[in-house]
């Protein structure tokens, strides 16, 4: 008895960065793409990123694209970005009438346009390609016959469940961070299903809630830190740190700065408590900064010490910083001792802002975590456990940096998904 007709040559399961790419790559090589989107848009992820402006991705060499990912994570990327590259994925973008500019960071963001016209013109090349986009059906599996992927069983909005068939499935659909957008974690559970290892999920990019330290309140939320230098550490020793501005917010911190040692802060809270400290002259040293704080105490001794540290923090902070290096709000230059004066150093060069509460794995831009990589190739994106099925995306154990990595890894990956996935179907024909 012959076998049922293949529905696609190649399904694509989840409609963000990676799903958009993977879909159009197996399109253009002449694949018949099914791409299914549990939700009713596609590039959900895309248009929240940047806070709605979507840091397109890194700029810079491959090498130094890779030197925002862990060892591990740059070894299996490697292959990727260097065949589907950062200037390639800014060039499909820029040939559609998106102006970019770089900022000094090697971020790279639209210029007066925001992530709806980076969706709107991703979307115009899966049009183009002739992939077929079907909205608000939620897969709920996948099927495999004799170690080989055939299909996917899905629920379109009001209509039972189905099946498609397809030789190729792609699964891209994301981690668990903002669920709302569609990303639950549905993949993971797949993958398990199918003897997958799934390394444990922690969150990333994502802002600390924290119990703050005496005089620091949630009154402060919306106050920014430009340019400063947060810590975390436990039981006294550094474990990371990360340059950048710090946003308070009700419940914590927020920022680039926050979400860049939040991955690290969530895994090492599993084995005790952290605690957080931000430098705010992260370009001078202890004796540096003592030596500019008694210039200046020195030079206007009727002025109040809080002049001072305006220099250093918004107006709104100066209390709460006072506060910490126990230098009462009226005191003048004149009276400050060289007790007091070191305690305002110390504070300076370490305010302690208090011991993590949470990371919030919701909340996060990315979640760590996911499929192992031991167990997809590299070179293909083909799970090493079963014939025809590629994970891209934030399914695997993949979590960038802040600044653009993550969605140069999307892109990448589910570019490669995207062709082998049509060449093997090709090959099988």
């Amino acid at each position: 008895m012959a076998s049922a007709p293949n529905d696609a040559d190649v399904i694509v399961v989840g409609a963000g960065a990676a799903g958009i790419i993977a879909a159009w790559r197996a399109a253009c090589l002449g694949a018949r793409v099914v791409l299914l989107e549990k939700t009713g848009r596609i590039g959900t992820k895309i248009l929240i990123s940047g806070g709605g402006k979507c840091n397109i991705t890194h700029a810079g060499t491959i090498a130094e694209v890779l030197k925002g990912f862990r060892p591990n994570e740059a070894r299996f990327l490697r292959s990727a970005c260097y065949r589907f590259r950062n200037d390639q994925i800014v060039e499909m973008l820029t040939d559609r009438g998106l102006q970019v500019t770089t900022r000094a960071d090697g971020r790279i963001f639209p210029v007066d346009q925001s992530a709806k016209d980076v969706v709107r013109i991703l979307s115009s090349y899966l049009e183009e390609a002739d992939v077929d986009i079907r909205m608000n059906c939620a897969v709920s599996g996948l099927e495999v016959s004799d170690g080989r992927a055939i299909g996917v069983k899905f629920e379109a909005s009001g209509q039972g469940e189905s099946t498609l068939r397809a030789p190729a499935i792609i699964v891209c659909v994301g981690g668990t961070s903002y669920p709302g957008t569609g990303t639950t974690g549905d993949g993971w559970g797949w993958a398990r299903a199918l003897g997958h290892s799934v390394v444990k999920v922690t969150a990333a990019l994502a802002p600390m809630y924290l119990d703050f330290d005496a005089g620091l309140t949630a009154e402060m939320s919306g106050i920014a830190l430009r340019d400063c230098l947060l810590r975390a550490r436990q039981e006294g020793k550094e474990l990371a740190r990360w340059r950048g501005d710090l946003l308070f917010t009700h419940h914590g911190v927020s920022g680039p700065a926050a979400l860049g040692i939040s991955r690290d802060v969530a895994e090492r809270m599993r084995v005790g408590s952290v605690t957080l400290d931000v430098d705010l002259a992260p370009d001078g040293s202890f004796e540096a900064v003592a030596a500019e704080t008694l210039a200046y105490t020195t030079q206007h001794p009727k002025r109040l010490v809080a002049t001072f540290i305006d220099g250093f923090v918004p107006g709104r902070l100066v209390d709460s910083l006072l506060d910490a290096a126990s230098v009462p709000r009226d005191q003048p230059c004149a009276r400050l001792d060289k007790k007091s004066r070191n305690r305002l150093v110390a504070v300076l060069k370490g305010w302690a802002l208090g011991n993590v509460r949470a990371v919030p794995l919701e909340k996060g831009e990315v979640t760590a975590g996911g499929v192992s990589l031991d167990e997809v190739d590299s070179q293909t994106m083909e799970s090493a456990l079963v014939g025809g099925l590629y994970f891209c995306g934030e399914v695997l154990d993949i979590a960038g940096a802040v600044g653009g990595y993550n969605l140069q890894a999307a892109f990448a990956t589910g570019f490669v998904a995207g062709e082998c996935a049509a060449n093997t179907t090709f090959k099988k024909s």
